[in-house]
């Protein structure tokens, strides 16, 4: 099932299933708990961002390819660092590059999300897909500058500014996937093919991410866990290529769509 969230012509929001005619269909009740699946039609004036999460999670340095192009380590263990909420962004929506705290060096990283459906809490790796209600497509927006020269060695300064995490279209239902990690997954800027390459090469697998995230932590439903983005990104091509007022940015993953945003300089 994709599920999707919206606005409709009377300023209401709502999730509807979406169907293969690109229609769409309300769902009653709760996503996350019980609810059902109506035949009543809705009219989508807006596309949102498919759930409001709980928390934002992101897994850094997850691609070997990615590792090798930064010539960083393999971790060990999974890189964690988080984004905050106001970087939520809805498809079609703009990437807004920062002046206020300027950045010269703003970057794309398209990147597989998890939607967390229901209580997760020191979840073993075999029963780790149990607790996924599914997938969508996320754009770990980054500002370099600010992530590796001005952040004090930490990551969430350049990470966290307003909009830097666009999600959607929408929420594909594990059963649509049942292999996360055999997904095509790329990014296109202004038209050009910048990454280019599989969730097969993850370092550690959406199960093991799953495991470790919920070690001794609760990951409420609706939390979202972006797992990491393969080698393509801006800072490690020469010439180096950083967002751009007018650009447009696509983030594509096999089985679940296209998630695109426009970029303008912040206002």
């Amino acid at each position: 099932m994709r599920i999707i969230r919206y606005q409709d012509h009377d300023g209401n929001f709502g999730y509807a299933a979406e169907q293969q005619d690109g229609s769409a269909v309300a769902i009653e009740g709760d996503i996350f708990g019980i609810h059902s699946v109506t035949d009543r039609k809705v009219e989508v004036a807006k596309l949102l961002a498919p759930c409001v999460p709980p928390s934002i999670f992101c897994i850094g340095l997850n691609y070997r390819k990615h590792a090798e192009e930064t010539k960083a380590q393999i971790p060990e263990r999974p890189i964690l660092f988080m984004k905050g909420l106001n970087t939520l962004q809805n498809p079609g929506d703009p990437i807004l590059l920062p002046t206020g705290l300027k950045s010269d060096r703003v970057d794309y990283e398209c990147e597989l999300a998890i939607v967390i459906g229901k209580a997760a809490k020191n979840v073993s790796r075999e029963e780790a897909l149990d607790y996924v209600l599914g997938y969508t497509c996320a754009n770990d927006v980054s500002a370099r500058d600010w992530q590796i020269k001005w952040g004090g060695s930490q990551w969430c300064r350049g990470k966290t500014f307003d909009t830097f995490c666009p999600l959607g279209p929408a929420i594909v239902t594990k059963e649509a996937i049942p292999d996360p990690n055999n997904l095509a997954i790329k990014t296109i800027v202004s038209g050009e093919v910048l990454q280019d390459w599989t969730t097969k090469d993850m370092i550690f697998d959406v199960a093991t991410i799953i495991e470790f995230m919920s070690g001794s932590t609760t990951l409420l439903p609706g939390t979202i866990i972006l797992t990491g983005t393969p080698q393509g990104v801006g800072m490690a091509r020469d010439p180096k290529r950083w967002l751009k007022h007018g650009d447009t940015v696509t983030i594509e993953i096999e089985k679940i769509g296209r998630l695109e945003n426009p970029v303008f300089d912040e206002q």
